[in-house]
């Protein structure tokens, strides 16, 4: 893909925790919920919250990607599998929990750079704060929200129902 190609959500190819493409174009029509995980963070007990909201919301178009990052006090040692195994045995993590990646700096998953283009933080900042930074995507691939590590995944709920109340592009169709 040519840099001077605008990429939208559904180009990416993230990693999953065995190392091999997770093409977001699977995803369209899709409400996506974007969060950067770690096991040893103050923030781990937001999974439980995460799982709730997309135990009750996939069969609506729901989907979470958790992607571990260990940027932030390391907070999400050993390998990606290892984070997977973590959440899932510790909080019974269904939704997808994708590779370990970076979310700020040089090596930055191209994903976080766009995300951070998109929807800049507080006061423009680009760069992603913390552990559990939340992005919202609606059904068309567009960012339509952001959320810091303290907001908790309960509080998302009136936001990610008014995005699944909205009809799939191919329904618009």
């Amino acid at each position: 893909m040519s840099s001077a190609t605008a990429l939208d959500f559904y180009s990416y190819k993230p990693l999953d925790k065995k190392g091999e493409e997770y093409d977001l174009s699977q995803l369209k029509g899709k409400v996506v919920l974007i969060v950067n995980v770690a096991s040893k963070c103050g923030f781990t007990p937001q999974y439980e919250g995460l799982e709730k909201l997309y135990a009750k919301y996939q069969d609506r178009g729901l989907v979470v990607l958790g992607f571990p990052c260990n940027q932030f006090g390391g907070q999400a040692p050993g390998t990606s599998e290892e984070q997977v195994s973590f959440c899932t045995l510790t909080y019974g993590v269904k939704f997808p929990v994708l590779g370990k990646i970076d979310v700020n700096g040089d090596k930055a998953h191209p994903l976080y750079e766009w995300l951070k283009k998109e929807k800049p933080g507080l006061l423009g900042m680009k760069r992603i704060k913390w552990n559990f930074e939340k992005f919202l995507i609606s059904r068309d691939g567009k960012v339509v929200e952001r959320w810091a590590s303290t907001t908790t995944p309960a509080s998302l709920t009136a936001r990610v129902e008014e995005e699944l109340d909205k009809p799939s592009p191919s329904d618009a169709a």
